[in-house]
């Protein structure tokens, strides 16, 4: 594993370990001699987390449309003020979620995969998101199982509380981006421990 900057992106529908796996990872990385920052999305940036509180505030109504904006406003201030500079710095960056969620979530879970909000989506990526990832990780876990997860940890979010038809369909849009993307986009098994998990994302980034 070589030291040169990489952006390493981690997708998977909710309760997958993405969190866990990133932290796992990070300090593997670290203990290699690799500078590494970990960062998150909806988020990680200033203007990022306040946009990330209205995201995933319970009570918060808003359309289709709104949301998926909101992401990419979010997203392109995240890209600006954080992920690139560390790619200059030769940092490496792994970030919980990116333009694949909103594929998955917004083309998939709020679209229903229709060809207009798929085209839609892309188009915001197309336009607006000059970084795609080295490597994303796609941690692969049943619907349900990871559903049963996400509610051991407290509190659903506003994404969390939808049914689990809309999690069946994000599943199916993570599908769809790894028959696209299958070099970038890496599907890694989440059944298991955290260090099995970890062990098979290193296979990948080796």
């Amino acid at each position: 594993m070589n030291n040169t900057a990489k952006f390493i992106t981690f997708e998977g529908t909710e309760g997958v370990g993405k969190s866990t796996l990133i932290q796992n990872l990070a300090k593997h990385l670290t203990a290699q001699g690799i500078d590494v920052i970990t960062t998150r999305e909806p988020g990680g940036s200033p203007f990022a987390e306040e946009l990330r509180s209205i995201l995933l505030k319970n009570n918060a109504q808003m359309a289709d449309e709104s949301e998926l904006l909101l992401m990419f406003a979010g997203r392109i201030d995240h890209l600006q003020n954080t992920i690139l500079p560390a790619l200059a710095q030769g940092k490496w960056v792994l970030c919980d979620r990116y333009i694949d969620s909103s594929m998955a979530y917004q083309g998939f879970g709020r679209g229903f995969g229709d060809e207009q909000a798929v085209q839609k989506v892309q188009m915001l990526i197309d336009n607006f998101v000059p970084k795609l990832p080295d490597i994303t990780i796609w941690l692969d876990l049943p619907v349900v199982d990871g559903m049963i997860r996400a509610k051991k940890r407290g509190e659903l979010d506003r994404f969390e509380q939808q049914d689990i038809e809309f999690f069946e369909r994000i599943y199916q849009g993570y599908q769809f981006i790894h028959q696209q993307s299958p070099q970038r986009f890496k599907q890694v098994c989440a059944d298991g421990s955290p260090d099995d998990v970890l062990q098979r994302v290193l296979k990948q980034l080796a």
